[in-house]
């Protein structure tokens, strides 16, 4: 896939099209455009006027009907619901050309079943990347996981790993993961969120004021969080370092195993994996 040069008018090659203006959608769409991309080498699609007329304002993109995104675009993104999918392949494969890329962020859907479903609609045999991404793209800070399906070279891996670079990190897994990684960090924010709302509660149960107990807990997550990332050191390691004998820490963990939180959060990622699963067996893979 080309790079968008100079101020000339995108070729097809550089256009990237955004299927469903969504969260993560439009997510994506803010961050390829703080990434230096052009908005007119962008398209997204939204079926509700007012929306449309909204992203049109504050982005300057054109808001257009998927099949015209589709015949306008080198790249085209599925941001929609897994079992949207079929719908939406069926309505623009005929648009797709053989050298189009199609990225898929929909949960669960494998890249055979969406190479299957173009084929079926009278559409070509195109190149497929699935996208795990997650929503703390919303803040630069995402995590996308990438695999390619049958039908994609390097090439398309690096045109989608450009893509979800621009609001996170990326990594290369093989498709038969995508399902643990939906587990692990598509979920993965939402169990974050979980532990910070019970520490907040805790700490207004222990007579803090909620706005103190936010701040105290938002930035020791904030901070635990970079010192696993900037440290390198084993999360063992780093807790153990918290942990004096017979200290507060101590206490509370002992409590935590006495709950059994950690298998808690084992069969929890399991259950997000066999749903993940599941969505794909809906979606028709």
């Amino acid at each position: 896939m080309s790079a968008v040069t100079g101020s000339r008018a995108p070729q097809r090659a550089d256009v990237v099209a955004v299927l469903g203006a969504g969260v993560m959608g439009e997510t994506l769409l803010s961050g390829l455009l703080r990434a230096g991309r052009p908005a007119d080498a962008l398209r997204i699609t939204e079926r509700r006027p007012e929306r449309a007329q909204e992203l049109s304002e504050r982005y300057g993109v054109r808001v257009v009907d998927n099949a015209t995104a589709v015949r306008e675009a080198g790249t085209a993104v599925l941001v929609v619901k897994p079992q949207d999918v079929p719908a939406l392949l069926a309505e623009v494969a005929a648009d797709l050309a053989p050298d189009s890329l199609v990225v898929s962020l929909a949960a669960g859907v494998t890249t055979a079943a969406i190479e299957q479903a173009v084929l079926a609609a009278g559409g070509p045999h195109v190149p497929v990347v699935r996208v795990m991404p997650n929503t703390p793209a919303l803040v630069d800070e995402g995590m996308s996981a990438l695999a390619a399906g049958t039908g994609s070279g390097p090439e398309h891996l690096d045109a989608a790993e450009s893509l979800l670079g621009a609001v996170g990190k990326v990594v290369r897994v093989p498709e038969h993961h995508m399902d643990a990684v939906t587990a692990v960090s598509g979920s993965g924010p939402a169990y974050v969120f979980y532990v910070v709302e019970a520490m907040i509660e805790a700490g207004v149960l222990l007579g803090l004021s909620r706005d103190v107990a936010t701040t105290l807990v938002v930035q020791t997550v904030v901070g635990a969080g970079r010192m696993v990332a900037e440290t390198g050191q084993h999360p063992t390691v780093l807790r153990e370092q918290v942990s004096s004998p017979a200290g507060t820490t101590m206490a509370a963990v002992r409590v935590l195993d006495d709950h059994r939180v950690r298998a808690a959060f084992v069969t929890a990622m399991e259950a997000a994996r066999d749903r993940s699963a599941e969505l794909g067996r809906i979606a028709g893979s």
